[in-house]
């Protein structure tokens, strides 16, 4: 099996509403450059990144020369081929890389009629358990807006209702600490018995940071999530914290696992397929996490269908997942793979058992959402919506103001 062409389209698929985050938005749908690997057996592997656009649909045209007449088989040589660590100094392309990753597992799966988890390891779980992952939002065409504790609250109680979750991620950094401590309090006091996390995205500063980690000590917390910046922020921290500390911004890599390892700043990694580069290193680092007792979860970077699929079979295959897997799957309208979106079942998303990755586009939906995304265009993730000319500092001093609903 032999690879033959590479296809890249940018989609962009409606969110309910714009979600608000510490660097600034997502600005009511998300981006997403959908890959198909074509071999010469006919069989279309499928892969994902997140953004896009011309430039990366380019970027993978130009992957090409590199991946002509490649074995899908040979994922090593494909990893040095795409992403050597010193060649990658001029043009990181872990991205890239993990998205045809994605697609040459799907490419060996279907070629051998296995799923995807079976060619990792085997499952040891047919379920994945999920978060809930609450936003500040704007309102949206139908959907209204979250700023306040009771609308939080709301939120969260309606999602349970209607996908069974029974644990609850606030996404932070918005608004000032203290703020976003009152709601963080409001959906513990709402939800008892359920488990907690706060990821404010590392913008707090020290002395925030600590005050915020004390205030929780005493609630259902599973992790305070990246409350503040750098290995050495985050270990001082956990040295004078009762409330386990977790990161995806600064153990991205094996180097930085190792630092984390030698000196421990977080209990838990969060393990992300597309920054990782690809599936088999988050199941390697997951190794390193067991041999070291570190926790592990599954990290989400605003996935469509295609990598949600990619985040079920890691989930399945690792006997140390001790958490929930996050996903801001439930924020979307709609996606591109056939039969709609992955459905939650008591907060848990069923492993595809097809073979590969077990999802394939619809070719109908691509089309719609290529289209939308031509209309649309992109946006600056990092700036707000509605905050023109506003920008994030990392500690940030500058949060929105609660009680202005723009």
């Amino acid at each position: 099996m032999k690879i033959v062409d590479i296809r890249a389209t940018t989609v962009a698929v409606p969110l309910e509403a714009p979600l608000r985050h510490s660097n600034g938005a997502h600005w009511g749908r998300f981006v997403r450059t959908l890959v198909e690997v074509e071999a010469d057996n006919g069989l279309v592997g499928l892969g994902e990144m997140g953004g896009g656009g011309e430039s990366a649909e380019a970027a993978f045209r130009a992957l090409m020369p590199y991946l002509k007449d490649h074995d899908p088989f040979q994922l090593e040589a494909l990893r040095f081929k795409i992403a050597n660590p010193t060649a990658s100094l001029y043009n990181n392309r872990t991205q890239l890389l993990a998205a045809i990753e994605f697609a040459c597992i799907d490419l060996i799966g279907q070629h051998l009629g296995v799923a995807a988890c079976d060619l990792l390891g085997g499952r040891v779980r047919d379920e994945v358990p999920f978060a809930s992952y609450l936003f500040f939002r704007y309102a949206g065409d139908g959907f209204d807006e979250v700023r306040t504790p009771d609308q939080l609250v709301a939120q969260a109680r309606a999602l349970k209702r209607e996908h069974g979750f029974t644990v609850h991620k606030l996404k932070g950094g918005v608004f000032p600490p203290d703020y976003e401590l009152e709601c963080y309090r409001a959906l513990a006091e709402a939800l008892p018995g359920d488990r907690l996390r706060y990821d404010p995205n590392a913008v707090l500063s020290m002395a925030e940071g600590l005050r915020f980690g004390r205030a929780i000590e005493h609630l259902d917390n599973d992790y305070l999530e990246d409350p503040v910046f750098g290995l050495e922020g985050l270990r001082y921290l956990r040295e004078q914290l009762r409330v386990p500390l977790a990161t995806n911004t600064v153990v991205v890599n094996f180097e930085q696992l190792a630092s984390n390892v030698l000196r421990r700043s977080a209990d838990v990694v969060l393990l992300d397929t597309t920054f990782w580069g690809g599936i088999r290193p988050c199941v390697k680092a997951a190794g390193v996490c067991e041999t070291f007792q570190l926790g592990v979860a599954v990290h989400s970077s605003g996935e469509l269908g295609v990598q949600l699929a990619t985040m079920l079979h890691l989930g399945a295959v690792l006997p140390n997942l001790g958490y929930a897997a996050d996903a801001h799957y439930h924020q979307l309208l709609d996606d591109v793979i056939e039969g709609g979106k992955l459905e939650y079942r008591d907060g848990r998303i069923p492993v595809p058992s097809g073979p590969g990755l077990g999802v394939r586009l619809d070719a109908a939906k691509v089309a719609e959402y290529s289209e939308l995304y031509r209309e649309k265009g992109g946006y600056p993730y990092d700036r707000d919506p509605g905050r023109p000319g506003w920008y994030s500092q990392v500690p940030n001093e500058r949060f929105a103001d609660p009680s202005h609903p723009g």
